[in-house]
C-alpha cells in the first residue's frame, strides 16, 4: 500500500520516538564511547529500514492528525521505547554492579579501569566483565534478538493502545527482579570465598593480635581472587548470556 508523503514523515517521527529512545538505552549502543551523533543516526536509519514494514501497526492510530493525538502518540511511544530499552539495560547494570561487589571481595576496588557503559571510571575487574559481556552480545547476536523483540513490541503492545504505565512497570520489577537474582548466582563463588577468608583472617588476628594480619594476606587474597575469577569466568559469562538470552525470547 502507498502512503503520501505527509503521511510517511508521520510515520517515521512516530516510529522513531520508540525506536530511537529503545536504541539510545540498550546496551552496547548506548556507550558513551559512541557518539550521540553516531547513536542518533544509527536510531533513524533503523527506523527508515523497518517503517515500510511497521507503517501498518502505525496507521490505525492516526485517526485525526490533530496535534494534541500527535504529541500524545509521540510522548507515548517515546516512553514506551524507554521501557524497552531500560528493561534491557537492567540485566548490564546488575552485571557491573556484580562485579563491583566481587571487586571488593577481592581488595581490587582501588585499581580502575575504563567505563564501558558508563561515565565514570570502575574498578578493572568490573570493567572487564562488562566489556566481555557486551562484546559477547554481539558475537552471539544477540542485538539481532533484541532488535526482533522491538519489531515484536508493535503486535504485543500497538501504538493505538498507547502506553500502559502500570503494564511497563510490572514487567521493569520482573526485569530487575530475574536480573539481580541472576547476578546473584554469578557471585555466589566470590561470596563463599569473602566469608572464608575474612572468617579465616578474623580468627588468626584474635590468636596473634601483635602482627597485622589484614594487611599481610591482602596480597594473597587478591592473588586468590583472581584464580578464582580465572576458574569461574567462563561459567559466569556463560550463565549470565545464556539467562539474558532467555529473557529475550520469553519477551
Amino acid at each position: 500500500m502507498t502512503f503520501s508523503p505527509s503521511h510517511l514523515v508521520l510515520f517515521v517521527t512516530i516510529l522513531f520516538c520508540r525506536i530511537g529512545f529503545c536504541v539510545m538505552l540498550l546496551p552496547g549502543f548506548s556507550s558513551p564511547r559512541i557518539p550521540l551523533k553516531v547513536r542518533l543516526a544509527l536510531a533513524l536509519a533503523l527506523t527508515l529500514t523497518l517503517t515500510p514494514f511497521l507503517a501498518e501497526e502505525v496507521r490505525p492510530a492516526l485517526r485525526d492528525e490533530t496535534p494534541l493525538l500527535l504529541a500524545h502518540l509521540m510522548i507515548s511511544e517515546s516512553l514506551m521505547g524507554f521501557f524497552i530499552g531500560f528493561s534491557a539495560r537492567i540485566f548490564f547494570a546488575a552485571l557491573e554492579t556484580t562485579a563491583n561487589a566481587m571487586a571488593m571481595m577481592i581488595g581490587m576496588t582501588n585499581v580502575l579501569g575504563a567505563p564501558v557503559n558508563e561515565e565514570e571510571p570502575l574498578p578493572v575487574l568490573s570493567a572487564l566483565v562488562t566489556l566481555s559481556a557486551t562484546v559477547l552480545l554481539f558475537i552471539m547476536d544477540l542485538h539481532w534478538e533484541i532488535l526482533r523483540g522491538l519489531v515484536g513490541s508493535y503486535k504485543a503492545v500497538p501504538v493505538i493502545d498507547h502506553f500502559n504505565a502500570r503494564l511497563d512497570l510490572v514487567q521493569v520489577a520482573d526485569s530487575l527482579s530475574k536480573a539481580f537474582f541472576l547476578s546473584f548466582r554469578l557471585a555466589g563463588p566470590f561470596i563463599i570465598f569473602s566469608i572464608i577468608v575474612n572468617l579465616a583472617v578474623g580468627l588468626i588476628n584474635k590468636m596473634i593480635p601483635q602482627i597485622p594480619i589484614y594487611f599481610i594476606t591482602m596480597p594473597f587474597v587478591l592473588i586468590g581472587g583472581l584464580f578464582l575469577f580465572f576458574a569461574t569466568s567462563t561459567q559466569l559469562f556463560e550463565l549470565f548470556m545464556f539467562g539474558f538470552r532467555a529473557w529475550l525470547i520469553r519477551g
